[in-house]
């Protein structure tokens, strides 16, 4: 059933005034518009429909917003927020519509909308806050909600004279409006700070903090100076755009630091060399041996990050055992660390997800993880045999899908409290679909198979699985838990299986921190490659995991399907034998056979293929050729391959750069920068990231080499597509859409699709428009959203918000070479 969507308007101005220039609002309009975002590409909203095409009438009460399925009327109602300013309209006696493109029993997630305006005397930056919404429309611009009521989310505005309008998507939400706010100032309150540990060596530490920038120029030549315990450092900071904000890193010099306690650190911002602002933050630090964070750069976005360490109880030691743990919704990755007591054993790292929320672990939560575990290993050097994984809760899903998506990764895992898959359970921002009713959405679901845990279910075979869950959990049921032993039952040999009697979603620490858990560690270990003669290994993509062992899944029959490798080694013999499904281009390591051998592959019971090897580390790859297997040479890095294999949402990685379109109406280039920033507001919010928004007139491919673009615009006003998508063969300019030889013409058509870049590992992501209409209509970034399926390319117009199932035009993938494939794509003309 789709929950309400409501929008209200503000005829007061405010009742309270909480601090010298802050305002709250006391009454509104709302209605059930029937809107709804959730996981996945599509995304209806009747009401940013009529916005977007001037048919929005401003509202009033009692005033027809439209019809619902029943031909009855929906209209706009008189709300009154209570007496902290809270407008809660969920739940309220609303008329409810449904989505066409909502399965029975599929998630759920529509929002209300709330119409607030405010009479500003004079035209003026602001500051808006507003905790509870998940997204913002000011004067037609969309803009990043709190949708967790984290409290921290501050959106720079300009306020025109006269009458301004806040569209807020959003049930219950708390607004305010901070006026005579400081051209430039640094927020506080939400901070990425390490701890640090007073006997090591600090001399160069790294912490992040919020540059708010309300000036309608952009702001550079900043420079951010901190003070802490008698010791000074200074760095230059990045550019802050006009009316917004940005994370940025800081140095902090805590050599002066002996002893455990809370230190404060005073943070000059200085532009030019003079003092425009200045705050205290607190630097906590511990001894030796208690629980702390280490920050660390990103290579996703070159954001600071951090993550949690439990060490070594009696200090660290080499080549012992590294426990990676994950965390649930809502849970910091100290406090996830702080619940396990130190063992003798090992290290445990606690990754961050880049939120407390983020991505349920997967997509930019994925890749955390993994950079997380790579810096721990190198750090930490633990005896490559003994890693572990463990979480709890939405960390007890990122350890299914972390230890089903890399299962070479890990002696053992252990879920606590988790649910498998998002399509069963979903979490904030719903369910993944299970089925789809068109051939379009089908192509949509297939690029999210990855988040399907249970399909790639064999993969735990050699991994030791411990799961505990409470039985009475009422958060995630233990009927999650239950499936998955199930699933294990059938084929598993070492798993072990607790339900806690009573036990709730939390009943204290041993909830993660189970003696049972680290015991059953214990007595598993990873084996050499050399001992493994046996793979039976399934991915959903290359480009998220592509090798098992000795042998990789290079490239697919078709891109983001299942794919299986079932193959069996045999040293004495040298043969390589066994199964494919949906494998185009395997990689095979011969080196555990050694120089001069005589080595025979049969795959699928075809014709042998025979290889002499020349040395003891000798690689081969074979492609599947008109049903038979063949030897072929490396492929160029011209072709999709496991480090650039797709989605779209791949491109938003190696410190990706946003390049927006300066050509055009004034409209058109205000709606593509409001597009830009929107995207890095959602970033910055969900993924506690940072990106650079650029014009096409600063880009250029020698100045930002080694890094990814997301593209905003068109051939016609983005001068940076002809260096990097002439030879693309999906063209966009003003009223044209042509894929291939096909066409398709209006102002109201976008599209987001990649491109791969002349670096063999880059990208880039394009989010395209034919006209104003058309970049509005691509204004939700669906993509950021964990687990959400995009594919290669979808191009649609602005019917996708009316639910309209002819709006996806085109919709698929490259195939290997990176050309249109008829079989790999959905086409609607």
């Amino acid at each position: 059933m789709l929950r309400l969507l409501i929008a209200f308007t503000f005829f007061l101005f405010f009742t309270e005034t909480f601090a010298q220039d802050t305002i709250r609002f006391k009454q509104g309009l709302a209605v059930a518009s029937g809107s709804r975002y959730g996981r996945e590409a599509i995304y209806t909203d009747l009401l940013a429909w009529k916005m977007y095409n001037g048919q929005l009438a401003k509202p009033f009460a009692n005033a027809e917003f439209g019809t619902n399925e029943k031909g009855e009327k929906i209209t706009w109602r008189e709300i009154t927020a209570d007496s902290s300013g809270r407008f809660r309209v969920f739940g309220r006696n609303f008329q409810r519509t449904t989505n066409p493109f909502l399965n029975p029993g599929s998630a759920d997630r529509g929002s209300d909308y709330l119409y607030l305006t405010y009479n500003s005397k004079k035209a003026q930056p602001a500051l808006l806050n507003i905790m509870g919404n998940s997204a913002v429309y000011v004067n037609g611009a969309p803009h990043m909600g709190d949708p967790y009521s984290s409290g921290y989310m501050y959106v720079p505005v300009m306020l025109k004279k006269g009458l301004n309008e806040f569209y807020i998507r959003a049930a219950n939400v708390l607004p305010q409006l901070i006026l005579n706010v400081k051209p430039v100032q640094l927020l506080t309150n939400d901070l990425t700070l390490p701890i640090v540990v007073a006997d090591q060596q600090n001399k160069k530490v790294k912490a992040a903090l919020v540059v708010a920038n309300t000036s309608a120029v952009v702001l550079k030549n900043l420079q951010l100076k901190t003070s802490l315990a008698g010791k000074e450092a200074t760095v230059t900071i990045a550019s802050i755009p006009a009316s917004g904000t940005r994370k940025v890193i800081i140095e902090l010099d805590a050599s002066g630091i002996a002893a455990k306690g809370k230190y404060d650190c005073k943070v000059l911002l200085l532009q030019n060399g003079k003092a425009v602002d200045e705050k205290i933050i607190s630097i906590e630090a511990v001894e030796n041996g208690s629980h702390y964070n280490n920050t660390f750069i990103s290579n996703i976005d070159g954001s600071l990050q951090y993550y949690a360490v439990t060490p070594q109880l009696g200090g660290w030691k080499n080549n012992a055992a590294l426990f990676l743990s994950v965390h649930g919704a809502g849970v910091e990755a100290i406090g996830q660390a702080r619940a396990y007591k130190p063992k003798d054993w090992g290290t445990l790292v606690a990754a961050t997800n880049r939120r407390p929320r983020g991505f349920n672990w997967e997509d930019w939560g994925r890749l955390d993880a993994l950079e997380v575990l790579t810096i721990a290993k190198q750090t930490f050097h633990p005896d490559p045999k003994h890693i572990y994984l463990t979480g709890h809760s939405m960390g007890g899903h990122g350890t299914w899908f972390l230890g089903a998506t890399y299962p070479d990764k890990w002696a053992a895992i252990a879920p606590a409290a988790g649910y498998a898959s998002l399509k069963d359970y979903g979490s904030a921002d719903g369910r993944i679909p299970d089925s789809s009713r068109s051939a379009s959405e089908k192509i949509l679901l297939r690029a999210g198979n990855q988040s399907d845990v249970p399909k790639l279910a064999f993969n735990y075979k050699p991994l030791g699985v411990y799961i505990l869950h409470g039985d009475s959990d009422r958060v995630v049921p233990v009927t999650y838990a239950r499936q998955m032993r199930k699933v294990l039952a059938d084929f598993h040999s070492d798993y072990n299986y607790y339900e806690y009697p009573g036990g709730e979603h939390w009943f204290g620490d041993q909830s993660v921190d189970w003696p049972h858990i680290f015991s059953f560690f214990k007595w598993h270990s990873i084996p050499h490659d050399t001992s493994v003669n046996t793979i039976d290994f399934t991915t959903s993509s290359p480009g998220i995991s592509s090798s098992y062992r000795w042998a990789t899944i290079y490239q697919q029959l078709h891109p983001l399907q299942y794919s299986r490798i079932q193959l069996k080694r045999n040293n004495n013999s040298k043969t390589i034998t066994g199964s494919t499904e949906n494998v185009l281009l395997l990689q095979l390591a011969l080196n555990d056979f050694g120089a001069g051998a005589d080595v025979k592959i049969v795959l699928d019971s075809t014709a042998a293929v025979s290889y002499k090897t020349f040395s003891a580390n000798d690689t081969i790859f074979v492609v599947k050729e008109k049903d038979k297997w063949v030897m072929v040479t490396k492929p160029t890095a011209d072709e999709k391959n496991p480090q650039r294999y797709g989605a779209f949402k791949e491109a938003f990685n190696h410190h990706m750069v946003f390049v927006v379109g300066t050509g055009g109406t004034s409209e058109e280039k205000e709606a593509t920068m409001n597009k830009a920033v929107y995207d890095a507001e959602t970033w910055y919010y969900r993924g506690n990231g940072a990106v650079d928004i650029i014009t096409d007139k600063e880009y250029s491919p020698a100045l930002y080499a080694g890094r990814n673009v997301i593209l905003y615009g068109n051939a016609s006003t983005n001068a940076a597509w002809k260096s990097l998508l002439s030879d693309c063969p999906i063209q966009i300019n003003n009223n044209e859409v042509k894929a291939g030889d096909v066409k398709w013409n209006g102002n109201d058509l976008a599209a987001y699709f990649i491109w791969p870049q002349k670096d063999p590992k880059l990208l880039t992501g394009v989010v395209a428009a034919t006209g104003v209409v058309g970049m509005k209509a691509a204004y939700a970034n669906q993509y950021f959203a964990g687990g959400s399926g995009f594919p290669d390319f979808m191009i649609f117009n602005s019917d996708m918000l009316k639910a309209d199932d002819k709006a996806i035009k085109l919709a698929g993938f490259f195939d290997h070479q990176w050309k249109l494939s008829p079989v790999e794509y959905v086409l609607q003309k």
